[in-house]
């Protein structure tokens, strides 16, 4: 083969290599964290509903999900939220490193950490579930979950606008009202179940609340995982 053929040849290979998609694991490690952010909501919210619709007493236009971590099979959701939090803390270092830092993965992280909280400490009985139990005095551990309660949902809520402004610099106006009305009806749902006395429709507009505060958490995990 002449010298020239060898250039040639060494330029095509060369040119094919440059081509290839590379592994880069960085990305790598950055999507497999993000996508911990897509499932987290779809787990939570699936394992919710199943005990809602299952357990025997519980009444979803009268209890929080909170309350199914009583009772007998209480460990269920005890573990569905620690492990909806471990998830959530996960998707936020992806974010983290995605975005390069900033409060949002911060807020986030605190929101998945509320909700080990909420595992670690259990609501106290109340409304009548579980069934046959008095809702008695208020306990050491119903004031820490709903201490965390408050500080994650702000959190979240603070995220929200926090991603919005993000978005709105960016020119991504869909996501930046998104984000703000997501924010919004999130901080409504949860005063008005703070306020509501129990009543159906504040206890349905917070379940309304959690549901779309999950859905933009995972739209946004998958947004982010497909410019990651």
């Amino acid at each position: 083969m002449t010298t020239a053929a060898h250039a040639t040849a060494a330029h095509a290979t060369t040119g094919h290599a440059a081509a290839a998609p590379t592994c880069d694991r960085e990305t790598s490690v950055t999507r497999s964290l993000l996508g911990y952010g897509v499932i987290a909501g779809p787990v939570y919210i699936g394992v919710s509903l199943a005990q809602a619709l299952t357990r025997d007493g519980f009444d979803l236009t009268r209890h929080a999900w909170s309350l199914l971590a009583n009772g007998d099979l209480g460990w269920i959701q005890i573990a569905n939220f620690v492990l909806a939090g471990a998830m959530t803390v996960a998707f936020a270092a992806g974010l983290r490193r995605a975005h390069g830092g900033g409060w949002a993965p911060r807020l986030l992280a605190v929101y998945g950490l509320s909700l080990l909280a909420a595992g670690a400490f259990r609501a106290d009985p109340a409304g009548g579930f579980p069934r046959g139990v008095p809702a008695g005095e208020v306990s050491w551990h119903g004031i820490a979950h709903l201490a965390s309660g408050g500080i994650g949902f702000s959190c979240l809520v603070a995220a929200c606008f926090v991603l919005a402004r993000r978005f709105a610099r960016r020119g991504q106006t869909a996501w930046a009202w998104s984000s703000r009305a997501t924010g919004a009806l999130f901080a409504a749902g949860f005063l008005a179940v703070a306020s509501g006395a129990g009543a159906a429709w504040a206890t349905l507009a917070f379940v309304g609340a959690v549901v779309l505060g999950w859905a933009w958490i995972g739209a946004l995990a998958l947004h982010t995982y497909r410019n990651a």
